[in-house]
Formats: C-alpha cells, structure tokens, sequence
C-alpha cells in the first residue's frame, strides 16, 4: 500500500523510473554496492540493451533532480505496455528537441547579425563607416565562381562606368608642360616707394585691351611705376562706355598684384595738375623720374614676345590669366550660359565666326555674298580713313588662305572632322554678315546657340548696351568650351587660345585656311569624292589641335608668333626628372 501511495502522489518520479528486470537480489545488490550519488548502477548498463528498459535522457536518466539514483517506484510492467510507453515519451521528447532546436536556431542567427553590424559600426573599413555584401559573379575560365565583396553604404545606387570619350573631344596630350608663373621670393615687392605714375590708355576691343593691360604690368614693374586703373578704349568700332571696373573686378586685380607693382584707382592730388609725359622713348626711367608721370595713349604690341627675363614673362602671365578676372555678374552669366549648354549633353563647341561686317570690309573677302553686300563692305573700307589697303582681290586673296571662313566652310570642315549634326554649337561672335550665310551652317548643326538666344531677356538687361561685357561673356564660354575653333586670326582668337593652352591644352582647331580652300574647292567641282576629302582635312590638321610647342620665332616682331597665343616658354615649363 505504501508503495501504490508513493506511485500516484509522485507521477514525475514514475515517468522517469527505469524498469528493473531481474530478481530482487540482482536489485538490491546493485543499490548495496552503488551508494554514491553519481555512482551508475551495474544492472542498469548492463541491461541497457534489453528492450524492458528505457532511458530518458542518456544515461543519466534514472538520476532524480539531485543527482541521486531514484528509487524503483514500480514493478517492472509487461514488454509490450513497456514499448507502447516507451514510443510515446519518445515522441514526445523528439518534438520537444526540434522545437528547442528552432528556437535556439533563430536565437543564434540574431546573435551573429547583431554582432556583424555592430563590428562594422565600431570598424573602420567603409569609407563612410559602414558596409554591407553583395553578391557577385566572377567568370572563371572553366566556370562561373559565386564570391562576395564589400560595398559601400554610401554608393546607393550602381552606375555603369562611364563610356570613353570620343576622340573628337579629348584633348591633345600636355607632352609634360605645366604652369610656372611662381613669383621668384627676389622679385617680390617689400614696400610702396616708386619713381612716378604710369597712365594707361587701352585701345582696341576687349581682348586687345585685356592682353595690352597685361604688358603694361610689365612695364609698372621694369620702370619701378605705380599704375593707375587702366582707362578703356570708348572710341572704338563698338563704342562702349564700360570702364575698367564695369568689367574687372578691381579688388581682386590688386590683390593678386599686390606682391609685384602699385596699383593705385587715381593720381594724387599732388600729380592731377602734372601734364603726363607721352611718348615712344625708349628709356622710360629717366623720363619717368624726371616728369613722375608717364602717359602711354595705346598699349597693344608695347613688349617684344621673345628675349625678356623670365620673371617678367611670367608676371604677364599672373597678369592675364589670374589678375584680370571679370566682375562676379559676369563671371555669373558667362557660367550659366556653360551650364545651359551643357545640359543633356556633356559637350560643346565655342566657334570663332570672323564673318563681322567690319572685318569683311577690312579683308577684302566677299566669297559666297551677294553682288550687292559686297558692295557695300567695299564703300565702307573706303570710308575707313586708318585702314591702308583699299583695292582688295577677293577671290585671289581667298586662294592664299587670307580670308576668314564662310558659315558654310566652317561647317564642312567640322563634319570632315567627325562632329556629327548633334553638335551643340555656341557663336563667338558679332551679327553675321550676309542674309543667307547661316544657313548651310544651320542645316548642318541646328544646334546653333549664341548669348541672345541662351540667356533670357533680364538677364541681358544689364550688358545689351555694353559690348564690351558682351563679349567678356563669350569669352568664358570660349575658354570653358570642350573645343575651340577659330575660323580667322584676330585678338580674341590669341586670347582664348593661349589661355587654353595655359589651362592644360583644351582641345583649340585652328584650321588650315589656305589648305582647306584647296580641298574644298576641289570636294565643289567634283575632283574627289568625300571619303578623300575628309580623309586629307584630318590628315592635316592632327598637329593643329593645341598641343604644346615652343612659340615661334620670326624675323621681326610682326611675323613672331604672339606671346599670348602660346605662353611657352614662359609660363608653360616641362619638369625635368633627375636621374639618381
């Protein structure tokens, strides 16, 4: 009775009571010898095959909760009770074991993500302290081979590489050149005192004036000559009032000259009453000491291109290039207009129409205009008293390439150079002569732009009288264009390029005029085919794109190559390796 009281008050002892088997004596041998509480019992390993017995949990099983073997509770039951009871509690213990491991699964994935991002957190791998894989495929030779790298959080999306660009807008290789207009530390001025003033008078349009202001930098700086603000040409072809400070930004033209002249906005009052001295003499420092004032009424072409110290050379670089920057609404427009041009397309091109009225007349050239509009560019350069040479041979003068190019030339000559029709294309230039030039030109680029049609009405407001601020306007989008292609020498034609090439040889075409008539007259009357004719315009123009060499020397001045046109040498030096 004791017994059967024990069984059904505790059922957790009876469920995981193991069956004895054998005789009393087998039993209570096993508990006589076996009295520790670890201690397994003989019969108990020695039956651990006979299918009467079970175990719960291993061999431990018959362990109670205090580590001390249970006391058999129970006589041993029928073999088959014993194996449907067996069946059930293993059932029963395998559900549980897979459940616990589902739950201790998940408990270990948390774990190990939780620590993954937190390394990362605390790592300093990411450029932007955090990363995350993703999958990538690499092809083996034999196979495809599945790897991870890591990405950075901060690339959000994935781009393709960029494609190359077309070799018709690359720019020509520096061949080594870079600028070197470094003020020399012997050079640099230490204090105010100089000899006298120097009165500038500019003349000419905008980039005469803008290179001659450079020279008579210079020229501060040989004679030891405070400068006073340049006063502008208003006498010129386009009559504009504009001043020095309508157009420059004053402040920064001193700053930046601050280490090498004086740069004054007027005369003392002591000096107002001085008459300046104005002359060509060539020895300027006696003059200037003797009258303080010297006057120089035009500034274009006052200094040799070649043979001055370097230190003068490049002071007219930090001149041109740094001092003389335009005013910030400008520079404003200049930059907006850029940015309008390049939307949609990441190219443009800056063409240097020279197809004015005025430089029609000046040259004689009349090819493709109407009998009448060549009439009347021959009645004008007659009127024009300072210009010498008034019987011109259009046609003759054309053939020796002396002649700027038609819109139509220009036109051809860039499809034979690869630009296809989609080509944006911004005018640097004045109106147009003729009623009909343009229109080869646009049938073959629609994509014609100028500074009217790309900024809107307010924001031209300020400049329409000015043309002088104007045409700083075009040229910032000139010098920032992807190429540059002048169709006729002129002033604004050696400014940008030599401010192209200063800014890392920007791809600049100057096309082969005298060559380039040959060819297309010949394309005209049908004595090659296209294939030839493009293959001989690129033929010879591959060395005309505005790569660097030294400037080119002549027998006089006037047949030097300009010093603005191609700063090197001067301020475009080639670094030379020393070999240890």
């Amino acid at each position: 009775m004791a017994a059967a009281a024990t069984t059904s008050t505790t059922p957790t002892a009876t469920a995981t009571t193991c069956c004895a088997s054998s005789s009393t004596s087998s039993s209570s041998s096993a508990s006589t010898t076996s009295p520790g509480p670890h201690r397994r019992r003989l019969v108990d390993l020695e039956r651990a095959d006979d299918s009467s017995y079970c175990s719960c949990c291993g061999a431990d099983a018959c362990d109670d909760a205090d580590g001390h073997a249970a006391p058999l509770l129970t006589p041993c039951r029928s073999p088959l009770l014993a194996r449907r009871k067996r069946a059930g509690g293993a059932h029963a213990w395998w559900m549980r074991a897979v459940v616990l491991c589902l739950l201790g699964l998940v408990a270990v994935v948390g774990f190990l993500g939780s620590s993954s991002h937190g390394g990362r957190r605390g790592g300093t791998d990411g450029a932007g302290g955090g990363e995350k894989l993703v999958q990538r495929v690499e092809v083996a030779a034999d196979a495809d081979v599945m790897g991870w790298t890591k990405e950075n959080l901060t690339a959000l999306t994935r781009r393709q590489p960029d494609p190359p660009v077309p070799e018709i807008w690359t720019k020509p290789e520096s061949g080594g050149y870079s600028q070197c207009i470094e003020r020399p530390k012997n050079q640099r001025r230490t204090n105010d005192a100089t000899v006298g003033y120097l009165i500038v008078d500019a003349n000419g349009g905008l980039n005469q004036m803008r290179m001659g202001i450079s020279d008579m930098v210079a020229v501060a700086k040989i004679m030891n000559a405070s400068l006073v603000l340049p006063t502008l040409d208003h006498q010129s072809f386009w009559t504009d009032p504009s001043e020095f400070k309508d157009i420059f930004d004053v402040d920064h033209f001193k700053e930046t000259l601050k280490e090498d002249i004086v740069v004054v906005d007027s005369l003392p009052p002591a000096y107002r009453r001085v008459k300046p001295y104005a002359s060509f003499y060539r020895d300027f420092s006696k003059i200037l000491k003797k009258f303080k004032v010297v006057r120089f009424t035009h500034t274009d072409s006052r200094i040799v291109n070649n043979g001055l110290a370097p230190s003068l050379q490049r002071l007219r670089c930090r001149a041109n290039y740094e001092a003389l920057q335009y005013r910030k609404e400008i520079q404003d427009l200049g930059t907006t207009l850029v940015e309008r041009l390049k939307k949609d397309s990441d190219h443009y091109i800056a063409l240097h129409l020279r197809y004015e009225k005025d430089m029609l007349s000046f040259t004689g050239c009349n090819h493709n205009l109407t009998a009448h509009e060549a009439d009347e560019l021959t009645d004008m350069r007659l009127k024009v008293r300072h210009w010498k040479e008034k019987e011109i041979n259009s046609k003759e003068k054309r053939l020796q390439g002396g002649c700027p190019m038609t819109p139509r030339e220009a036109a051809v000559f860039l499809k034979a150079m690869g630009y296809p029709s989609s080509t944006k294309i911004y005018i640097v230039a004045g109106e147009i002569y003729g009623a009909h030039s343009m229109d080869a030109l646009k049938a073959e680029y629609p994509n014609i732009y100028t500074h009217y049609s790309l900024a809107t009405v307010d924001e031209l407001e300020p400049f329409e009288l000015y043309q002088n601020r104007l045409a700083a306007v075009d040229y910032i989008v000139a010098q920032q264009s992807d190429v540059f292609v002048y169709t006729y020498d002129g002033n604004m034609a050696r400014a940008v390029q030599g401010h192209r090439r200063f800014e890392g040889f920007r791809k600049t075409i100057n096309p082969d005029r005298l060559k380039f008539v040959e060819l297309i007259d010949k394309l005209d009357e049908g004595a090659v085919d296209w294939d030839e004719f493009q293959s001989e315009v690129r033929k010879h123009h591959q060395n005309r794109l505005g790569g660097p060499y030294d400037r080119l020397p002549g027998e006089s001045p006037r047949q030097e190559e300009y010093f603005y046109s191609n700063p090197i040498p001067g301020c475009l030096c080639k670094k030379v390796q020393s070999v240890k």
